[in-house]
């Protein structure tokens, strides 16, 4: 490599770090211009062209920054953000497909806390495609198997439970948000969809406690103030004697 090269370079990913993606995206040209051979490169293209909104170009700079480093995980989990974002979600899952593979055999890409946070969101973001369609089995897959790759996700798992406990599969669905509890007993939107679920099938009891739980931390949640009062006065109905008649 020249040293025209190599000072384009320095001052390419300067720009870049630093944000300013008009004068990265000058320089960072002129490389290709003289060597399209750095896979960075065209995966710094990619960030840019994605940041604008211009999907195709950043689907193509992602593309060939993977062609010329197949093991280039930061840019293959580019590629598939950006297939998504262009509803080519069977392109997204071949990627993602090959990630895990890849990790099955080499343990990198599995093992690696972010991407697998990264294709997990992904996950949940496909959910959210299909149950725009109306497709419920396959949006609660898709969750599935964001839960699977990272099961501390408590946003997550509680997505989970509700699409689980839409579908008529309850004791599943409180199931994940008890999970999604036990990563994070401060959640707010776990404990208050449990309670709600409990209260559906008449535990006023269990609910009571987990409403008590968010207002502990929020006194101010105002779905769990009014499902308390709700939960407490059901309660109190279930404690009186039957009347005589």
């Amino acid at each position: 490599m020249d040293d025209h090269i190599k000072q384009l370079l320095l001052l390419g990913r300067e720009h870049y770090a630093k944000r300013e993606y008009d004068k990265a995206e000058y320089v960072l040209r002129q490389v290709v211009d003289e060597n399209g051979k750095f896979a960075d490169v065209f995966d710094m293209l990619g960030v840019i062209a994605h940041s604008r909104g211009d999907f195709a170009h950043a689907e193509r700079h992602f593309e060939q920054a993977v062609a010329l480093n197949p093991q280039y995980t930061e840019a293959q989990l580019n590629l598939m953000v950006t297939y998504n974002d262009l509803g080519k979600y069977d392109r997204a899952r071949e990627v993602y497909m090959q990630l895990r593979g890849r990790g099955k055999g080499a343990g990198s890409a599995a093992a690696d806390p972010y991407a697998k946070g990264k294709i997990a969101n992904m996950h949940a973001e496909l959910s959210q495609a299909y149950l725009d369609a109306g497709m419920l089995p396959q949006a609660t897959r898709e969750l599935e198997s964001a839960v699977a790759l990272c099961p501390q996700f408590a946003d997550i798992r509680t997505r989970l439970g509700v699409l689980l406990r839409d579908s008529g599969q309850l004791e599943r669905a409180k199931e994940q948000l008890h999970l999604a509890i036990s990563y994070n007993p401060h959640y707010a939107p776990a404990r208050v969809t449990l309670g709600v679920l409990l209260l559906s099938e008449g535990d006023s009891h269990a609910a009571i406690a987990e409403f008590e739980a968010v207002l502990a931390d929020d006194a101010e949640h105002r779905s769990a103030s009014l499902y308390l009062r709700l939960a407490r006065e059901q309660h109190l109905r279930s404690q009186r004697p039957p009347s005589q008649s």
